[in-house]
């Protein structure tokens, strides 16, 4: 290339580029924009309208803007399963007959998620996860598209696009991947307060679930029932996994995330490949149209709750994933799913956030996905039958035979025809208001909820909290928006702030406008979830050559009966020899996996063994990083030796249980306790290097 080339070039670069600094936003046409953080509609708490160009075009760009993956959510597992309702008691509230029909079990597919990473980062990076779930009813397909925490980052659809760039790598590099730790993101957090809540839970330990078995899973909005006699009842729902909410910690991490990058996903497979099929309970809370205003905040606001000591969940019924796709693009990649995908029976509310998803996932869908016939891809065919008018277009596979492709017709016997009164009828509400773009006064507060989060976390979840905003925070390298997040934390707790505030080296703050109302919500904090089950939890036995075999054996035997999934490690593969001679089989050898990737811990006795174990550096790590992360450790007899030089200490009321040769009975319960309590995040770990 020749000097002029490279000047021709060079001009024609500089034309490209454009200076945003001191412009004014226009729309792709040029047209000045004077309101991009409200949509259009009829009335502050009125649905938005069509007439919103700006809104259109925003999200429309937005949708378009990541090919072929998902512009979020683009990293997913999914599997299939069935929902069956305990009893028919929302048969007075909703026509839905897959909610309401007893023993019938209904056809389900659902995709979990991370949001901001691509196709190929992390599973357990700190991030929202999204938990999408499609019912193939018998009267049309309905998708319940949520995620893993009750509330979102912003209350008006046409902010997502605003919120999706921030959160995304930044554009003059691409970095970070997968990350909210950079100056974008929280740039946009400390100038929207309405993100505060939300980033009290993306903060907390439920943005680092163990698995995607063992998280709650939300509608987030509140929608509607409808019943037989035009009826609504506004609903929101909530997804309960039957093995409990948990959760790994922060250092746990960042390392399974190098360790093992695959962790959630292979864990979802592999479960449903031996049986252990994932379980959650749907439950509801249920509030009639007359209470609508009866509650200190918007039942149309996505970042607000319910809580559920004023609103309890009712139980419905119970969901199974019992298989796994046998492709994953052609299922996983391909499902497609849109929350205006509805039954009769289910509607949709107002909320400002609902109304943008509304327009927004199907026009998602059709550049994804190749055109409007994306229904017709096998993972995302109805079981009910499909009649009607639509033709042609890309990737069409119906061949619909006749010569009428409109209605009313004469021709083809005048069909399909609409469904006079038995079909999806829409919920009748009344609209009254002008056309403006204003978010209403019942939406202003935006830090009440966020001090109900922070007053119902016991010490631990506040201490982990504390650590995740420093170590985010001290990521940006903007001091004013380190300030900015500050100032908004002193709103929400003025001790929270000032623990902040010293961690990341700023000046704390003053006293805040507004104190700690002192309210709390025991239902949000993971303290007190039952310890009643080890089913599939992964024990680790640490062995080599003179293990006593016999140990290993019964305990592994025992352990398995309980549901969990004993693995024996030891420095290389293949076998070990027992003390009597016996073989044990290996399952991996310890350079190739991490005590990261386990929920606990066992060293069995064995003199030769336990010796030769204490010189491997392995060994000795993956005994003190177990117990850092808080895990249960066990050791029999002269295990307790490597326990001794990892520096771990016998402390069974925090979950490190040691015994001699004869009391392994008494050993192996309080050794299940240990690992049903899944971990002791009270435990001392400073002394102990790992």
């Amino acid at each position: 290339m020749t000097s002029d080339d490279r000047t021709a070039k060079d001009r024609q670069l500089d034309a490209a580029r454009v200076d945003k600094r001191d412009s004014v936003l226009t729309t792709d046409q040029g047209i000045p924009v004077d309101d991009t953080d409200n949509s259009l509609k009829a009335g502050e708490r009125g649905p938005t309208i069509m007439d919103d160009f700006h809104f259109r075009e925003k999200v429309t760009h937005f949708d378009h803007e990541r090919i072929p993956e998902r512009v979020v959510h683009a990293r997913g597992s999914g599997a299939y399963g069935y929902f069956e309702p305990y009893d028919d008691s929302l048969a007075t509230l909703t026509k839905a007959r897959f909610l309401t029909t007893p023993g019938l079990r209904t056809p389900v597919f659902v995709r979990f998620s991370t949001v901001a990473g691509s196709r190929g980062s992390a599973d357990t990076v700190r991030d929202v996860r999204g938990f999408a779930t499609k019912f193939y009813t018998e009267e049309g397909n309905y998708d319940l598209v949520g995620n893993n925490m009750p509330v979102f980052f912003i209350q008006d659809g046409v902010k997502f696009p605003d919120f999706v760039h921030a959160v995304k790598p930044e554009p003059d590099n691409e970095i970070p991947q997968a990350s909210s730790a950079h100056d974008t993101l929280w740039d946009f957090v400390q100038l929207q307060p309405e993100t505060t809540h939300m980033m009290m839970w993306l903060m907390s330990d439920r943005a680092l679930p163990r698995s995607f078995r063992m998280m709650q899973g939300f509608g987030v909005h509140t929608f509607r029932l409808v019943n037989e006699e035009g009826v609504g009842t506004f609903v929101k729902f909530h997804w309960t996994p039957k093995l409990g909410k948990r959760s790994l910690v922060w250092d746990e991490t960042q390392k399974i995330a190098g360790k093992d990058p695959d962790f959630n996903r292979r864990d979802l497979w592999e479960s449903i490949e031996m049986g252990a099929y994932p379980e959650w309970e749907l439950g509801v809370q249920l509030v009639p149209e007359e209470d609508e205003f009866a509650f200190d905040f918007d039942l149309l606001d996505a970042t607000k709750i319910i809580p559920e000591e004023r609103v309890p969940l009712r139980p419905v019924g119970r969901l199974v994933l019992n298989r796994n796709p046998d492709n994953f693009f052609a299922e996983t990649e391909q499902v497609a799913f849109h929350l205006a995908n509805v039954v009769p029976g289910i509607d949709f509310t107002n909320d400002p956030l609902l109304q943008g998803r509304l327009f927004s996932y199907l026009d998602t869908q059709l550049i994804r996905l190749g055109g409007p016939n994306f229904p017709q891809i096998p993972v995302n065919r109805p079981i009910a039958a499909v009649h009607n008018y639509h033709r042609d277009a890309y990737h069409q596979m119906r061949i619909d035979k006749g010569e009428a492709a409109y209605h009313p017709n004469s021709l083809d016997g005048g069909g399909p025809t609409p469904a006079d009164g038995a079909g999806y009828q829409h919920y009748q509400e009344k609209v009254d208001g002008w056309k403006i773009k204003k978010r209403s006064e019942s939406f202003a507060d935006h830090y009440g909820q966020a001090t109900l989060f922070w007053n119902s976390m016991s010490d631990w979840e506040r201490e982990h909290i504390v650590a995740a905003f420093r170590f985010e925070l001290g990521k940006v390298k903007a001091r004013h928006v380190q300030e900015g997040v500050v100032r908004n934390l002193n709103e929400v707790d003025h001790d929270l702030a000032v623990l902040v505030a010293e961690g990341i080296g700023v000046e704390p703050p003053g006293a805040p406008s507004r104190p700690n109302h002192g309210r709390s919500s025991p239902a949000l904090s993971m303290d007190h979830e039952p310890a009643d089950t080890i089913a599939t939890r992964k024990i680790a036995f640490l062995v080599a050559d003179g293990v006593d075999a016999s140990q290993v054996r019964c305990l592994m035997t025992e352990l398995t009966l309980r549901g969990a999934v004993c693995e024996t490690l030891a420095a290389h593969g293949g076998v070990v020899r027992g003390a009597g001679g016996e073989d044990v089989m290996v399952t991996r050898a310890m350079p190739t996996t991490a005590s990261v990737l386990y929920d606990a811990v066992m060293v069995p006795g064995g003199r030769e063994s336990v010796r030769a174990l204490a010189e491997d550096g392995d060994a000795v790590h993956f005994v003190s990083e177990a117990y850092k992360h808080g895990k249960a450790v066990g050791a029999i007899g002269e295990g307790a030796e490597l326990l001794d030089l990892a520096r771990v200490a016998p402390d069974a009321a925090r979950g490190v249980i040691v015994t001699g040769e004869a009391d392994t009975e008494g050993f192996l319960e309080a050794f299940v306790r240990a690992v049903a309590a899944h971990r002791f995040p009270r435990r001392a770990t400073r002394p102990v290097p790992a």
